[in-house]
């Protein structure tokens, strides 16, 4: 690191402080805390830092897009008791959502284009910046556009939001477009309201994530289906123009009010939401995502997505799956307390989950500024649910350990609600068409760590929320979080 441009930020040699806890969207953040502690990264107030985006360089270090519009490379935030040193590798960007790095160059998604950033000279600073596209307009500051990260076919994908999250005033707004790192930029899918993070799925497929708002009853992860419509029609004057008219005819305007499964049926380029998260009880605006590939470093979840909310500060868990054709999953609480809204997530090879932010700009549950933070895992193993997939006829469960064996094959111990909502061109919906599946017997698995729930009113469609009331360990502790979420788009042959 070049001691010219480093800013020099080291603070302190003591232990990490841990973050404050503010406020308990599940009531669990004592229990939470007791496997996954959040430590906070020590910065200065004087950097006004505000995390939109990380990626992670070689020689364990992380980098940071800000909101303010640079680049940050850091040292020692990896560390087990971080002390980072700073130094600012860019800046005069705009809003930096979406950040990658490949063979000495970043890639920078701000609201106006995607750009690719070099130093030549090695001063460590970048004195190369070139334009790899501005395909799409730009007319108003809320019209954020989200990027990835380098894919390991060289391409990115940025999804761009609506004007001020409701209108259509600058080309292309509501699209997803993917960029290769040579600058050939081609549409992918439209109807995109109020887009979040996008990138692969655990199995590799590009998803990204959506709030809640006109055309979409509660915060989603979305599969970025190629040639799909994503819901939002407002979109649709872009199919007139000539990259949009590369993903064919525009679709079949959607009737207000109705439901998502029968508009399905009808227009055949709508994407059903992969995983819905239920308004306020998880999430409320949720804002970036990653797969752990820590293989265990960080506890028992290896290769799952993990989900940031900007309004509530938390982050949750969420598990997708392909059933007959479409994809479909599960979202799980995970760790609330966070101390400012999370814009941006990235796990370290040592199994670190780095948390950002900033408290600007929307109303947020963690109003502290300029952080910078980790969740680590304790080494305790948490008593939770593991992961929920669809069965013929019910839910296959898996635990993180073992339940008592009465608790768990009782079909008592557990309790169904189905819902869906109203896909209407109004702002959000009430949870509707309400019913309440039983589970009539329960098979547990061979290895006791899991069952086969066995279910009476399956609803396609609808979200399942699966609770474990009764469910205990052989201590007779209850689970840490005792609910799951399924979105049953199909139920399987």
């Amino acid at each position: 690191m070049n001691p010219i441009h480093c800013l020099a930020l080291t603070i302190g040699l003591g232990a990490a402080i841990p973050a404050q806890e503010l406020g308990e969207p599940w009531g669990s953040a004592t229990r939470e805390r007791e496997h996954y502690r959040i430590v906070r990264v020590p910065v200065p107030e004087s950097l006004a830092l505000e995390c939109g985006s990380f990626c992670t360089l070689p020689g364990d270090r992380l980098a940071i897009g800000t909101r303010r519009g640079e680049i940050l490379i850091v040292e020692g935030a990896f560390e087990p008791v971080p002390q980072p040193r700073i130094q600012r590798f860019a800046e005069g960007l705009d809003e930096v959502l979406g950040l990658g790095y490949r063979d000495g160059a970043f890639y920078a998604t701000q609201q106006t284009e995607l750009t690719k950033l070099v130093d030549r000279d090695g001063d460590g600073r970048a004195d190369a910046f070139e334009n790899l596209s501005d395909a799409w307009g730009f007319e108003h500051y809320h019209e954020f556009a989200w990027g990835s990260d380098v894919q390991p076919d060289g391409s990115l994908y940025v999804v761009l939001g609506l004007s001020s999250s409701y209108r259509y005033e600058a080309p292309y707004r509501g699209f997803a477009f993917r960029v290769t790192t040579d600058g050939v930029t081609s549409a992918i899918a439209s109807g995109i309201r109020s887009a979040g993070g996008v990138g692969p799925n655990e199995s590799g497929e590009l998803f990204y994530v959506e709030s809640q708002g006109p055309w979409n009853g509660s915060c989603s992860l979305k599969h970025l289906r190629p040639g799909g419509f994503l819901g939002h029609p407002i979109c649709f004057p872009g199919y007139e123009l000539p990259l949009g008219k590369a993903l064919g005819p525009r679709p079949q305007e959607p009737n207000t009010p109705s439901r998502l499964t029968t508009e399905c049926a009808r227009i055949p380029e709508l994407v059903p939401y992969a995983v819905v998260f239920p308004y306020r009880r998880m999430g409320q605006s949720i804002t970036a995502f990653r797969v752990d590939p820590s293989a265990g470093r960080f506890g028992p979840f290896a290769g799952q997505l993990f989900v940031a909310d900007y309004s509530l500060s938390l982050v949750m868990r969420a598990t997708t799956e392909k059933v007959r054709g479409v994809w479909q999953g599960a979202c799980y609480p995970f760790r609330e307390g966070l101390g400012n809204g999370v814009l941006a997530l990235q796990f370290s090879e040592r199994g670190y989950l780095m948390t950002g932010g900033t408290n600007r700009g929307w109303p947020v549950r963690g109003n502290q500024r300029f952080l910078l933070e980790r969740i680590e895992y304790t080494g305790a193993p948490p008593f939770e649910v593991l992961s929920v997939a669809a069965a013929r006829d019910g839910f296959r469960v898996r635990f993180t350990q073992a339940p008592d064996p009465q608790t768990a094959a009782d079909p008592r111990s557990y309790r169904l609600r189905a819902f869906t909502h109203i896909y209407h061109a109004q702002y959000g919906s009430p949870e509707v068409d309400e019913s309440f599946p039983t589970v009539r017997s329960v098979s547990p698995d061979p290895d006791g760590r899991g069952v086969h729930l066995h279910v009476d009113g399956l609803v396609e469609g609808h979200v399942h929320d699966l609770h474990f009331d009764g469910i205990r360990d052989p201590q007779g502790q209850t689970l840490v979080h005792g609910v799951a979420h399924y979105t049953l788009n199909r139920i399987p042959e």
